[in-house]
C-alpha cells in the first residue's frame, strides 16, 4: 500500500522528468530576463568568463548570441579592433532600437583582458573575431564570420547574421555631419575666391588644375577606394603566430586599405612617367633636358609597372606570366 501511495504521489507530481523540465524552464527564464535587462541598458553586453559560460555556453538556451571577441585596451594596440567595434555597435544599436526587437538574438562582447580564459577555452588566438552561438547545438563552420573576406562593415555583418539566424536587421547609421560641413566649407572657399577675384576668373579655366583634379579622382577610384568605403576592410593583417604584417591580401576577392594606398602610389608613378615621356616628346626645351626627362619617364614606367605586376601576381596565383 505504501508503494502504491508513493507511485500515486509521483504521478500526481508529474514525475522527475516534469520536475526537471520545470527547473530548466525556470533557469531559461532567468537567463533571458537577465540578458533582456542588460540589453535594455547597453546594446552590446560585455561578458567575462563566468557570464560567457553561464549565458552562452551552458544549456538551456532558446536564443542566439553573436559574440565579438576583441582586444580594445590601448596597450593591445589593435586598431582593427576599434574599427570593428564601431561597426558592431552600429549593428547592435540598429537591432536594439528596431521595432522588430525580440529576445531571439543578443549581441555580446568578450574582451581579452576581461575574459582571457574564454579565448583559451575556444583556442582563439586572433582578434577581432565574430562567432554566432546558435540557440541549439554548437557553432558550425559558417557560424564564424569571415572577417578577412567580407570586412567588418555593419551591413556585411547584418547579412551574415540574417544567414545564420534568420533575423533581418536594417542597419541605421547615426547622422554624420562631417561630409556636409566639408562641402559647405569648400563652397564657401570657392565663393570667397570668386568674390575676391570677381574681375579675374581665369583660374577657373586652368586646364592643368582641372586635369590634376581629374587625375587624382581617377587614381583614387582605380586603386579601390570605393570598395573600401563599401566593404570596410581592415587596414592590414598581422599574423598572430609570426607577428608578420601583411599589406597585400592574398586573395583576388578582397583587399586591405593599405593595399589600395600602395596601388595608388604605383599607378601615380606610372602616370608621372607617362607625363614625363609626353613632355620630353612635345616640349621646346633643349635636347639634353628632353633626354633626361625621357630616361626618367621610362624608368618610372618600368619600375612602378613591374611592381604593379608583382602585386597582381601575388593575388592571382597561377596566372601565366
Amino acid at each position: 500500500s505504501l508503494s502504491l501511495l508513493a507511485l500515486l504521489a509521483l504521478l500526481c507530481c508529474g514525475g522527475p522528468g516534469a520536475a526537471g523540465q520545470r527547473r530548466k524552464e525556470m533557469v531559461l527564464s532567468e537567463k533571458v530576463n537577465q540578458l533582456m535587462e542588460w540589453a535594455s541598458k547597453r546594446s552590446v553586453i560585455r561578458m567575462n568568463g563566468d557570464k560567457f559560460r553561464r549565458l552562452v555556453k551552458a544549456p538551456p538556451r532558446n536564443y542566439s548570441v553573436i559574440v565579438m571577441f576583441t582586444a580594445l585596451q590601448p596597450h593591445r594596440q589593435c586598431v582593427v579592433c576599434k574599427q570593428a567595434d564601431e561597426e558592431y555597435q552600429i549593428l547592435a544599436n540598429s537591432w536594439r532600437y528596431s521595432s522588430a526587437f525580440t529576445n531571439k538574438i543578443f549581441f555580446a562582447m568578450v574582451d581579452f583582458d576581461e575574459g582571457s580564459d574564454v579565448f583559451q577555452m575556444l583556442n582563439m588566438n586572433s582578434a577581432p573575431t565574430f562567432i554566432n552561438f546558435p540557440a541549439k547545438g554548437k557553432p558550425k563552420r559558417g557560424d564564424t564570420y569571415e572577417l578577412q573576406v567580407r570586412g567588418f562593415a555593419a551591413e556585411q555583418l547584418a547579412r551574415w547574421v540574417a544567414d545564420r539566424t534568420d533575423v533581418h536587421i536594417r542597419v541605421i547609421r547615426p547622422p554624420n555631419y562631417a561630409g556636409p560641413l566639408m562641402l559647405g566649407l569648400l563652397l564657401a572657399v570657392i565663393g570667397g575666391l570668386v568674390y575676391l577675384r570677381g574681375s579675374n576668373l581665369d583660374f577657373l579655366y586652368n586646364k592643368t588644375g582641372w586635369a590634376f583634379a581629374a587625375l587624382c579622382f581617377v587614381l583614387a577610384m582605380t586603386s579601390g577606394q570605393m570598395w573600401n568605403h563599401i566593404r570596410g576592410p581592415p587596414y592590414a593583417h598581422k599574423n598572430p603566430h609570426t607577428g608578420q604584417v601583411s599589406y597585400i591580401h592574398g586573395s583576388s576577392q578582397a583587399q586591405f586599405v593599405a593595399e589600395t594606398h600602395i596601388v595608388l602610389l604605383f599607378n601615380g608613378g606610372v602616370t608621372l612617367g607617362m607625363v614625363l615621356l609626353h613632355e620630353a616628346a612635345t616640349s621646346d626645351m633643349d635636347v639634353g633636358k628632353r633626354k633626361i626627362m625621357c630616361v626618367a619617364g621610362i624608368g618610372l614606367v618600368v619600375l612602378f609597372f613591374s611592381w604593379l605586376l608583382s602585386v597582381f601576381r601575388s593575388k592571382y596565383h597561377g596566372y601565366p606570366y
